[in-house]
Parts: C-alpha cells; sequence; structure tokens
C-alpha cells in the first residue's frame, strides 16, 4: 500500500526567478517603515519628502557580497541592519537627523524571496532601533551574480548647518561616541574561527562564535552605532566631525587633513589594546573634535587633543601608521 504522506512533495520556497518584479515588491513594501518625512512613498518614480529649511543632507553606500560581507556568517536580517546602520551613521556624523533610506538591491535571480524578505526586516528594525522616523521610502530591485545592497540615505539639518570635517582647530578636544575597536575584534574571530580547514567561511562555526563571543560578533555583523548624538553634539558645539567606519587611525587622519591640524591620542584613553582601538574599524562611532572650553556631550569621551601639526596622526606625541580598511587592498593594520 502507498504511503500518501511519504508522496506527498514538499513545498519549496520560492526563488526570484519565480516572481515578477511585482510581485516581490509587494512582499516587500508592507515590511518597510515609512518615514516620518514622507509626502510620497514608494511606488511613484521618486519620492518626496519635507525638510526643515530646505536643505538635507544625503549619502550612499554599498554592500557586496564577497568584499563586504560573507552569507556564511550574516543572516539576511544582518544585512539590512547594517545596511541601515552605516548609512545612518553618514547622516549622523554630518549633525543632521536621519529621514529616509532608498534602497537599491540586486540578486542572483536563485536567491530566495526569504533572503530578501529578511533583508527587509533588517532595514526596518534598523531604522526603528537606531534614527525613530526614519523610513524606507523607494529603491530597485535587479539582477546580479553576487549579492548587492546599495543605499541612499537623507537627513535633515533641523535650521543647523552641517558639521564637516573641516572645521577642527588647534587647541580642540578629540572626544568619540560609541564603541571602539569591538567590530575588528569581531572580524579577526569569524577570520580565524569561522571558517573551515580550507579557509572557507562556515555558518556553523560562526553560529559557535555567536553563541561564545556575542557582542564582538554583533558589533561586526549587526552594529549598533550612537546615530542620536550626532545631532546632540551639533548643538553642543562641535567643530568637526565623521563617522569611523575604516578605522579611527586613518578616519582621524581624514579629518586631520581635511582640517590641516593634527589629532594627538592619549593611549591612556584607548583601552587595553590601543592597535585594536586605533585601526579596527566598522564599529560606525562618532569621531569629533569641540573646542576647549565646550563641555563635552554625554556619550562623548574624549581621546585626545588637535594639534598644529598639519596632516598627522600621533599617539603619546609620536607618529602613528594609520591603518585601517581600504577597499583595494583590504585591511592594513594588526587587527585580524
Amino acid at each position: 500500500m502507498t504511503n500518501a504522506a511519504a508522496a506527498t512533495p514538499v513545498p519549496t520556497e520560492k526563488t526570484l526567478a519565480d516572481l515578477t518584479e511585482g510581485e516581490v515588491l509587494a512582499q516587500i513594501f508592507p515590511r518597510l517603515p515609512q518615514a516620518d518625512t514622507e509626502l510620497v512613498g514608494p511606488g511613484d518614480d521618486a519620492a518626496v519628502l519635507s525638510v526643515t529649511d530646505g536643505r538635507f543632507v544625503v549619502t550612499c553606500d554599498m554592500m557586496i557580497q564577497g568584499p563586504d560581507f560573507r552569507l556564511a556568517w550574516s543572516t539576511p536580517h544582518d544585512l539590512g541592519w547594517k545596511a541601515a546602520a552605516t548609512n545612518l551613521s553618514d547622516v549622523a556624523a554630518m549633525g543632521a537627523r536621519p529621514t529616509a533610506l532608498v534602497v537599491a538591491i540586486a540578486a542572483p535571480p536563485s536567491t530566495p524571496i526569504s533572503v530578501i524578505l529578511g533583508i527587509a526586516d533588517g532595514l526596518r528594525d534598523g531604522c526603528a532601533a537606531l534614527a525613530p522616523g526614519c523610513g524606507v521610502v523607494g529603491g530597485d530591485l535587479s539582477a546580479s551574480d553576487a549579492l548587492t545592497l546599495s543605499i541612499t540615505a537623507f537627513g535633515d539639518l533641523e535650521g543647523r548647518s552641517p558639521v564637516l570635517r573641516s572645521g577642527a582647530a588647534a587647541g580642540d578636544i578629540v572626544a568619540h561616541a560609541g564603541r571602539l575597536g569591538d567590530a575588528g575584534i569581531g572580524l579577526g574571530l569569524l577570520f580565524r574561527l569561522g571558517v573551515d580547514e580550507h579557509g572557507v567561511p562556515s555558518r556553523e562555526l560562526a553560529d559557535t562564535l555567536k553563541a561564545s563571543r556575542p557582542e564582538v560578533v554583533a558589533a561586526q555583523l549587526a552594529p549598533v552605532p550612537p546615530i542620536h548624538l550626532g545631532a546632540v553634539a551639533a548643538l553642543a558645539g562641535a567643530s568637526a566631525m565623521l563617522d569611523v567606519s575604516d578605522g579611527l587611525a586613518i578616519d582621524a587622519g581624514r579629518l586631520a587633513r581635511a582640517s590641516g591640524v593634527g589629532i594627538d591620542f592619549e593611549s591612556a584613553t584607548l583601552g587595553a589594546q590601543p592597535e585594536l582601538a586605533l585601526n579596527g574599524g566598522e564599529d560606525h562611532g562618532l569621531l569629533a573634535t569641540f573646542p576647549p572650553d565646550a563641555p563635552l556631550p554625554e556619550g562623548f569621551r574624549r581621546l585626545g587633543l588637535v594639534t598644529d601639526q598639519a596632516g598627522t596622526v600621533l599617539v603619546d606625541g609620536r607618529p602613528h601608521t594609520q591603518g585601517g580598511w581600504d577597499p583595494y587592498r583590504g585591511w592594513d593594520g594588526a587587527v585580524l
């Protein structure tokens, strides 16, 4: 006698190749957050947003499978969250309040629809946690050999002048908000212990690391930058600011060159492993300078001083090699 249950075909999850673009979008849109500033949202040729005084900031960033993430390590939710976090942080570094994201995703047609929906959920949860009121107002879908996310983020200056990298002056206080070095530690662990004997990223080994070292691995895969402190720093009189994405030392060098000043870090402020704090990246904290007579806002801690030695990065008065992340060279520094 035939076993009817055994003969019943097991349903398989639909992939992007099984659906039209409209059918995919119909599943994505209900998962995405609506922006408080949205006048016209997804579904038209472009979004329309309201802003306080007619000025806004805009930035974009890409995440590509391979150089930027490994599917064996990151869940789809992680990818959506991190895509939101990295772009929101750039907006915050200008002293603006993030208002909206435009999201483009290109993926192989064989990609399960659950991956795209997981990314949408990560975008939703990242916006809700890090920048309430910020939403996804549009985007695009396409096909590619590698899963790729491209995010454009917008922010409202709320009547303030933007905080640029070029405003620091000698004598200013150098301060930082957010985690410092944890994402670099997490990435180092993933590259050492999250791969099999052939060096191939392993989901099973990554899950073990997530269980044993949750804080540092999460700092790499799903960072929680202090987005709200960008506007706080601007209101407190920050003279210069930037998002620390590629490493504290290399990003401090960018600020130093833009302002025509030097940055002198105090090693005692950099934790037990200063090299990790200096050369690790992707914590997406905020590095800012403040006039010496301005009290540091809550959430920022002093790391050093601005000097008149243009373009230099020092530690305790001695030159420091500006290691960190470069998309064409990889990690340059003793982090991994």
